[in-house]
């Protein structure tokens, strides 16, 4: 199996990796600090075209594949994870539902400015009560045949992209019957639907987060998405197509940790050389490589298998388990290449620290990675 990229493979991860570095990393610290969301940043990777990048040009997409926007996460990831998982989340979990499942009318309507980048869109399936327990849903959706509407009543819990200026609609799972789970399109500002204030996050400080309820939140009955019933195996799906996208996006993650200890290896003195002349430190940056370029290898060939449309849960489990816990352990060993100053939020390994906790908890725990691959083995 070739991993070779190609060259516009090439030409889109230099473009993206240049943008990181002269537009995100110089905006994102003043973000990061304030809690604020950075709608220009957000408005230039939507003229880049990276918000498209899966999608047809019917859409107004890129006519790339899956694998490209990979390539964008790993590269926006080595400078922020903030940016990175805005983009993901918007293109995996808002726009991807809409274009799989969705009906003609729907793709219509919605995916052209979540194609552009314009707008965002949110994925409602976490709830406060369950968790991990996804299948767990307590959010009800009752139709009214009178008035043929959904009636959807509930709350869900840690949605991304959920509560900016630019949101303009969260797809959310609810019971419309009996051990029967289907997905329902809700548009932002329909009465009813209350998005909480931001939380308060250890990491992803720049990224828009929120609780949100629904109190007879009344929708047509032609906003369902998909068919009736289907909505949590729907879901399922995505998130395993969506398990390769944070993989990439933790890998760059790992890779940045490499990218800031080599620099300050090289510039920091101590006992009269740089720390980088130290095999200690030698060896604490050669393994962190070695962790990126592994985790690199296994989001690549779980990308692969599922652009050849051949099984792919088992090896996504794999790619996200792995590289969002390898980020974890470059994340600390970075912070301790830098001492003192990895200690301080102006520096990226700060960030780094912060933001790679949530890796092995968002879209699946590592213990739920674990599960699926064990079920996937037989067990």
């Amino acid at each position: 199996m070739d991993f070779t990229l190609t060259p516009e493979q090439e030409a889109l991860r230099a473009s993206v990796r240049e943008f990181a570095r002269e537009v995100v990393a110089p905006a994102v610290p003043e973000h990061y600090e304030q809690h604020t969301f950075p709608y220009e940043v957000v408005r230039q990777m939507g003229k880049m075209g990276l918000f498209g990048l899966p999608f047809p040009g019917a859409y107004g997409g890129m006519d790339g594949d899956y694998f490209a926007l990979c390539l964008a996460l790993e590269e926006l990831a080595r400078v922020d994870s903030s940016v990175a998982i805005t983009l993901e989340a918007a293109v995996s979990l808002g726009a991807m539902p809409v274009y799989r499942f969705g009906t003609s009318q729907q793709k219509a309507q919605w995916l052209p400015r979540l194609v552009s980048g314009e707008a965002l869109a949110g994925f409602g399936l976490t709830e406060p009560g369950f968790g991990s327990d996804a299948g767990g849903t307590a959010t009800r959706a009752r139709l009214d045949e009178t008035r043929d509407e959904w009636v959807i009543n509930g709350s869900k819990a840690f949605i991304t992209n959920s509560g900016t200026d630019i949101t303009v609609m969260v797809t959310v799972t609810a019971l419309t019957g009996p051990d029967e789970i289907s997905a329902i399109i809700v548009p932002a500002g329909t009465p009813g639907f209350t998005v909480a204030p931001g939380y308060s996050k250890v990491g992803w400080c720049a990224s828009d987060t929120h609780e949100l309820h629904f109190d007879d939140v009344r929708v047509p009955a032609a906003n369902l998405l998909g068919q009736r019933g289907r909505g949590f195996a729907q879901f399922l799906s995505i998130l395993d197509e969506g398990r390769i996208a944070i993989a990439a996006l933790a890998t760059g993650l790992a890779q940045g940790c490499v990218d800031e200890s080599l620099a300050y290896a090289k510039q920091r003195h101590a006992f009269g050389q740089p720390i980088g002349k130290f095999q200690a430190i030698q060896f604490k940056i050669a393994d962190m490589e070695a962790r990126a370029y592994t985790a690199r290898l296994a989001y690549y060939d779980a990308a692969a298998r599922m652009l050849a449309g051949t099984d792919f849960k088992r090896q996504a489990a794999i790619a996200k388990l792995h590289a969002s816990e390898i980020a974890v352990t470059n994340a600390r060993e970075a912070t301790q290449v830098h001492g003192g100053y990895g200690f301080m939020n102006e520096t990226p390994v700060a960030r780094f620290w912060r933001d790679s906790k949530i890796l092995e908890i968002g879209e699946g725990t590592s213990e739920v990675q674990r599960m699926i691959i064990a079920r996937d083995l037989g067990l």
